[in-house]
């Protein structure tokens, strides 16, 4: 079960890069827009977005600039169907699936969060949280902000949701306390520190403690 989550980060999260890097054969399978998407997903998610202009999403696609634009009106369109797709591959593929599966109960699955973080943490790839990233970069104000802070308010609706079927006191205030755990951990490991998720691990069970 260890080496589990390490293949499926890597079909999920790093699918991107297996199949746009150039020459590949793999993206004859793809369609215009797939190459366009996969390709700005393994741009954005390392690079964030500010860095990464359209020209460069087309070049490493292999599209003309109107297939881009025929699929992605505007960059903004662009990096919300990231958003979309990084919700999809890393919030509820990853995180949320793998945590179900490594717990037989709601406070083992809450706490293999950051078990799975662990792992992701010690990856050679290891590329940080783009909501939090894009959030950042963009501003609250922004519509790419704004819909950064949505996909992490997903994020807390799965946890709020596991600390219900736990039975946990106040489980709203909980999921704002947790997740500040996860987001502090992922920041932390961006700075260097590798074992971050296991310091935030010990303080989410005393957390746990506390909401019982």
């Amino acid at each position: 079960m260890a080496n589990r989550p390490v293949f499926l980060h890597l079909g999920l999260l790093s699918i991107g890069r297996a199949l746009v890097a150039k020459g590949s054969s793999q993206t004859v399978n793809l369609s215009p827009r797939e190459r366009v998407l996969e390709t700005a997903y393994d741009l954005f998610s390392r690079r964030g977005v500010r860095d990464v202009g359209v020209d460069e999403v087309i070049e490493r696609a292999q599209v003309a600039k109107s297939t881009l634009y025929h699929h992605f009106p505007s960059k903004e369109q662009l990096v919300l169907a990231f958003l979309d797709l990084r919700e999809e591959r890393w919030t509820l593929a990853w995180v949320e699936a793998e945590a179900r599966t490594r717990g037989s109960t709601a406070e083992e699955q809450l706490l293999a969060i950051f078990d799975i973080f662990d792992e992701w943490f010690h990856r050679a790839d290891f590329e940080g949280c783009s909501f939090v990233n894009v959030l950042l970069e963009m501003g609250p104000e922004h519509a790419l902000g704004s819909a950064s802070a949505r996909h992490l308010h997903h994020i807390r609706r799965i946890v709020r949701r596991l600390a219900k079927e736990a039975g946990v006191r106040d489980p709203s205030s909980f999921a704002h306390s947790w997740h500040l755990l996860m987001k502090g951990s992922i920041v932390s490991a961006c700075e260097g520190d590798l074992e971050a998720a296991r310091r935030a691990k010990s303080m989410a069970c005393l957390l746990l403690e506390a909401h019982r």
